[in-house]
């Protein structure tokens, strides 16, 4: 038998005065007293969950609260944890939230506890598609670190999702012990290895300076302005995409940065050290002021407004249909938005900067990431460093000879 003394529960439709019906679980609870109460919560709506057996499945994670008395003597299985987690993250609702266009993120209140959309859309499609199906119905004892190794390693994805999965299965773990459905000690997924994480599949395309100047060229606008903003500034597309006039200060020369637009979707940039003011080079201040003159007012004051929703466009669009062509166009296959980021890298390398100035222009929180941005130099830059050496080897080896 897989459990004792579990309280099911039950699920209703509840019809309205107003609005969609909704389903309801019911359960009991002993009062402090020792008299029984009845407890209701709603599940959701008939339009979220149109038949009863998508209402019983969002129900797993009332039932956990529901028995959460009998710990001692009940034994959760994985699929209550997960749906738990989904509750108790609001997941559905970071992914689904909406923003008022204009509406600046100021004078939001601020809900450091919000999960990001973006996030909560790869959470629940790693639920959806890998964890869940596998072990859905396996008690939290059975989910063993050595079972989860081969399990990963039979998954037909990139070692990358694999390291997501193990991670979001680590979280799990931690609030089972934070719920008490599970003894406190070490994280089992603490014991599985994912190898190859941070491997790179492919190398990074660094840009040469007429690269750069045909493809800029080939690019009609405001894709030629944007790209032109990822080559002079290194932002993230994300941040691109979310640039405001009025946090781009033409008279002092500098530009914060602020927030991001993940499809569609502005929020906080992804960490402290990314929120910071970068310098405004007058030449490239006057790229933007042409294109300001050029473009339209929003609501929103976006630096690149959408024309058709007056919103940040969306990233992959401009990707796929204009910047990896024009690179096809010159002979370089694979570029895309994060190779104007890396070129960027390269180019501060190959004027001297110090890694110290590199962090912050790259607004990293340790030296170590702007390293790994290290890892494609410019061949210019390599072979000038090169040289410096071999010219000191080989003056040496004429000294000895003159010597001798």
């Amino acid at each position: 038998m897989r459990r004792t003394s579990f309280q099911y529960g039950t699920v209703a439709l509840k019809p309205r005065s107003q609005g969609k019906a909704v389903w309801v679980y019911r359960w009991r609870e002993q009062s402090p007293q020792g008299s029984i109460v009845r407890k209701s919560a709603v599940v959701g709506s008939i339009e979220e969950l149109p038949t009863k057996a998508r209402a019983l499945k969002a129900a797993e994670a009332f039932r956990l609260l529901a028995n959460r008395e009998k710990k001692a003597t009940v034994e959760p299985i994985f699929g209550e944890l997960i749906e738990r987690y989904i509750v108790e993250e609001r997941l559905h609702d970071s992914k689904t939230r909406s923003r008022k266009i204009g509406l600046l993120e100021e004078d939001e209140e601020f809900d450091p506890e919000r999960i990001e959309a973006s996030t909560a859309s790869s959470y629940l499609s790693l639920f959806k598609v890998h964890i869940r199906p596998r072990w859905r119905e396996t008690l939290l004892s059975s989910v063993r670190p050595a079972v989860v190794q081969e399990w990963l390693r039979s998954l037909d994805v990139a070692q990358k999702t694999k390291g997501h999965v193990k991670a979001l299965m680590h979280q799990l773990f931690e609030k089972a012990m934070l719920w008490e459905l599970v003894p406190v000690g070490r994280n089992p997924m603490e014991l599985v290895h994912v190898k190859g994480i941070s491997k790179r599949t492919k190398t990074p395309v660094i840009l040469e300076e007429k690269q750069c100047f045909d493809l800029i060229s080939s690019l009609p606008d405001p894709y030629r302005t944007m790209v032109t903003v990822a080559i002079c500034t290194g932002l993230r597309v994300s941040e691109i995409l979310a640039l405001r006039w009025s946090r781009i200060n033409f008279a002092q020369q500098k530009m914060l940065v602020k927030v991001k637009a993940v499809n569609g979707r502005v929020s906080r940039v992804k960490t402290e050290c990314s929120e910071d003011e970068l310098p405004l080079d007058s030449d490239f201040a006057m790229v933007l002021l042409d294109w300001k003159a050029k473009s339209r007012a929003t609501a929103g004051d976006w630096v690149f407004p959408s024309p058709i929703t007056d919103r940040c466009y969306h990233a992959s669009p401009i990707q796929q249909d204009y910047i990896r062509p024009a690179g096809e166009n010159i002979g370089l296959v694979g570029v895309g938005w994060h190779t104007f980021r890396h070129t960027y890298r390269a180019w501060l390398d190959a004027v001297g900067a110090p890694i110290g100035v590199q962090q912050k222009l790259m607004r990293h929180a340790h030296p170590s990431t702007t390293g790994i941005y290290g890892g494609s130099l410019l061949m210019r830059t390599k072979r000038d460093a090169n040289s410096k050496v071999v010219r000191m080897a080989l003056r040496h080896d004429v000294k000895q000879e003159q010597v001798a």
